[in-house]
């Protein structure tokens, strides 16, 4: 198993420098590659591949590019290799959500800035890591993984430089210490409702920095193209964005971690959030949470633990049906109150979380899995049956829960 930890790095004025050319070099030979491409098309010959246009590289840039041995060979290798990722992304369409477009060229100031590094050009030494032709940089933490080290990458947010070291570690099968299970409905009102009765608040970082982010791009627009005061206007907005990031970051780890921890199974909804990002008055509001990214941390926090990530069909109506006697009625979503003919009255959040545990509990147990991992369920295309029974254990079990900043509050 693949693991990357990303460190923040603490390079002196002469190793930033170093960094600048590294990201240049690689950014340059993106282009360069990228131009050898176009040329093939336009001339209707079969574009080269990227050890191809390697190969042409080393050919010339002792003579035509010789600046380029002031840095790594790893800088303009791994860019080439992220051109042949892009260009067979774009021939094959495999990546997935919109259909991938042709590559452009990147440009300073907006492209993101890093170069990658091979495991044998590298050597980390406690807080310190050797990097070629600059020695070592001092690190804000350790490595914590243990493993097989396959390779670094370098990167630059805002005015921060950062280390992602990827890691192959052993994967060993354990148990899940916690017995209890949990469905989990995803809104913009209560972010996560868990069917034990609880849910977890989410901060809004973009929301509440809005006027302030404001401020910086009109003090920026306000600048003179080409002027240090613009690049400093630049480096305010770059900042409290990445400011913006942290904090949504920081919450989705430690709620993703807090769900792991304390529930063995968790089933979630599938939400079409590229879908929903498309929507002008959705748009803000999804990507202040971070659906996507919580999904996805789910996905591999949850197998790690020993937990099991049941992802339910997005057209199961989970919030429309009766978790009592599986009535399916017609709602709007100003209504927050679940009220059924036969007498079952509950908040519409908790009764859809209720209603998605059952469906993945009644989807793994046809199915038979028991494997740790996230599972996608298909609904049944009848009236929607399942077994009423709505958690494995004590619903209030606080088993493998952690020391977390992150709050459980009783719904509605």
């Amino acid at each position: 198993m693949l693991l990357a930890h990303k460190i923040r790095l603490f390079p002196t004025a002469e190793q930033e420098t170093y960094f600048h050319k590294a990201t240049g070099t690689a950014r340059f030979a993106y282009n360069w590659g990228l131009a050898q491409v176009k040329k093939a098309l336009d001339t209707k010959n079969k574009a080269p591949g990227w050890l191809t246009l390697k190969k042409q590289l080393n050919a010339i840039k002792r003579t035509e590019f010789p600046w380029m041995y002031e840095v790594t060979k790893c800088s303009p290798e791994a860019a080439l290799s992220d051109l042949g990722t892009a260009l067979a992304n774009f021939w094959a369409g495999k990546r997935k959500g919109r259909k991938v477009g042709f590559p452009h060229f990147k440009k300073k100031g907006q492209a993101k800035d890093k170069f990658y590094v091979s495991n044998d050009q590298f050597a980390l030494l406690g807080h310190v890591i050797r990097l070629p032709h600059i020695g070592a940089v001092a690190m804000s933490e350790p490595l914590r993984f243990t493993g097989k080290i396959m390779g670094a990458a370098v990167s630059r947010t805002a005015h921060h430089w950062f280390v992602s070291i990827q890691v192959e570690v052993e994967h060993t099968s354990v148990a899940h210490k916690s017995h209890v299970r949990a469905g989990g409905d995803l809104g913009l009102k209560t972010p996560i409702t868990l069917s034990t009765g609880k849910t977890m608040d989410a901060p809004t970082p973009l929301k509440q920095s809005l006027k302030a982010l404001a401020r910086a791009n009109r003090r920026l627009h306000r600048r003179q193209k080409g002027s240090k005061n613009r690049r400093k206007a630049a480096q305010e907005v770059a900042r409290r964005h990445e400011r913006i990031a942290n904090i949504r970051k920081d919450w989705l780890h430690k709620a993703t971690t807090l769900l792991a921890r304390r529930y063995s199974l968790i089933a979630i909804e599938d939400l079409n959030v590229a879908g929903m990002l498309r929507s002008r008055r959705l748009a803000r509001a999804v990507s202040d949470i971070g659906f996507g990214e919580l999904r996805r941390q789910l996905a591999y926090k949850v197998p790690a633990r020993g937990g099991l990530l049941v992802v339910v069909d997005r057209f199961y109506p989970s919030s429309r049906t009766c978790r009592k006697c599986k009535r399916v009625k017609d709602m709007p979503l100003s209504e927050r109150i679940y009220v059924c003919d036969c007498g079952h009255v509950e908040c519409r959040d908790l009764n859809a979380a209720k209603n998605l545990l059952c469906e993945a509990t009644r989807t793994v147990g046809r199915t038979g899995t028991k494997a740790c991992g996230p599972f996608t369920s298909t609904p049944k295309r009848r009236r929607f049956g399942a077994s009423g029974r709505n958690e494995a254990g004590s619903p209030d079990s606080d088993t493998g829960h952690s020391n977390n900043s992150i709050n459980l509050y009783p719904v509605c």
